[in-house]
């Protein structure tokens, strides 16, 4: 028996929150594009997309300010909700950086001191992590420069990730007055051994994309330098061996007396980022031959594990992040935004350590003594 006379309503229903006010083409901004798919000879596929969400900030390697953590939000929850959309590429302009993070400008001459606003900053940020662990699509870092500090937290929130070898990885927090509270804590015991976890955390030290990928971090790690139509590996970078002298150099720097010559030859390469979008692209297309209700449930039981202890900290990293604005990183974000006029990014560590000895107030006093003085 036909059920037609059964009441449906076959109007497709739009589930974006929000539309495209975020979102933008003039820095800072975060750009929001529908790329088709393609197949492995480069045809498009008719109706199928992956959405590229495009940090665009370059000037400040592309740090987000608050009203890109917003587009950020309304991107991926816009591809979340599109039907048509196989994949997310998480993505910023330009060749020297994915993302370093918050914008320390805004950080020094608006937040520091300002522990509420920076509580409500943070529950934006928050909603930007757990917008990417919630995406109902798979979720690509394409890493087109160094992702550190709050980008390499928003970037291992991510589900899977791709990256060029002149990427570097790694946190700040701790040399700039902050702690990689952003999901560096709960994602890197994941994703590293708990030593190089730690190591990695608190040591400030960026690590070379091979070398991430040599301890599972990042999935795949591609060629971006050409001269004369050949791939030039990062020559900064040791890949020609794996053990040399009984110590691990795979991924690690090159010698100091080869830094120089490595330096040379990048100058004389051109920088192609074409290997990198064929691997986003054959990774969207994998997806794209997946049952996409059985990829999303797979996905999402591997991310239970990290979500599991950043829903347990998020809130109390919240209101700590909040407080500390009026104490420490209100020194380390004014050291770092005041760096052209002193040169010296970071505190006295030695004077603040001597004054934290002695018992010292917090007070404008303190900060005077341990605040580099600008040049004359």
């Amino acid at each position: 028996m036909a059920l037609n006379w059964l009441r449906r309503d076959n109007g497709i229903k739009d589930h974006a929150l929000l539309g495209e006010e975020h979102f933008g083409t003039e820095a800072p901004s975060v750009v929001f594009e529908k790329r088709p798919v393609t197949d492995p000879q480069g045809n498009q596929v008719p109706g199928l997309y992956a959405a590229w969400i495009i940090l665009n900030n370059p000037t400040q390697y592309n740090s987000y300010t608050t009203e890109m953590v917003k587009a950020v939000i309304a991107g991926f929850q816009r591809a979340s909700a599109d039907r048509s959309i196989v994949a997310a590429v998480f993505t910023a302009v330009g060749d020297k950086a994915f993302c370093t993070g918050g914008n320390t400008a805004e950080y020094a001459a608006y937040y520091s001191k300002r522990p509420n606003e920076y509580g409500e900053y943070m529950d934006l940020f928050n909603l930007m992590v757990d917008g990417i662990l919630n995406c109902k699509k798979p979720v690509i870092c394409r890493v087109n420069g160094m992702r550190v500090g709050g980008g390499q937290e928003i970037g291992m929130a991510t589900d899977i990730t791709i990256t060029s070898d002149m990427a570097v990885f790694g946190q700040a927090g701790p040399k700039h007055g902050s702690a990689p509270d952003g999901g560096s804590t709960d994602f890197l015991p994941w994703m590293l051994n708990m030593e190089d976890a730690m190591y990695n955390c608190i040591s400030c030290e960026p690590w070379s994309a091979y070398k991430m990928k040599a301890k599972n971090l990042v999935t795949k790690v591609v060629p971006v330098l050409k001269k004369d139509g050949e791939w030039v590996r990062n020559p900064l970078v040791r890949t020609d061996a794996y053990v040399d002298d009984g110590e691990l150099v795979y991924g690690e720097s090159v010698a100091a007396d080869k830094t120089q010559a490595a330096k040379e030859l990048i100058a004389q390469c051109t920088t192609d980022f074409s290997k990198l979008d064929e691997a986003v692209n054959a990774l969207v297309w994998k997806f794209t031959n997946l049952f996409p209700h059985c990829l999303i449930k797979s996905i999402d039981g591997i991310r239970g594990k990290k979500k599991f202890f950043w829903d347990q900290m998020k809130l109390a990293n919240r209101h700590w992040l909040a407080a500390n604005m009026n104490h420490e990183a209100y020194l380390g974000f004014t050291a770092f935004d005041s760096k052209k006029q002193t040169g010296k990014d970071v505190i006295d560590f030695i004077k603040y350590r001597q004054l934290v000895a002695e018992g010292a107030v917090f007070d404008e006093a303190f900060a005077e003594q341990v605040l580099a003085k600008p040049k004359s």
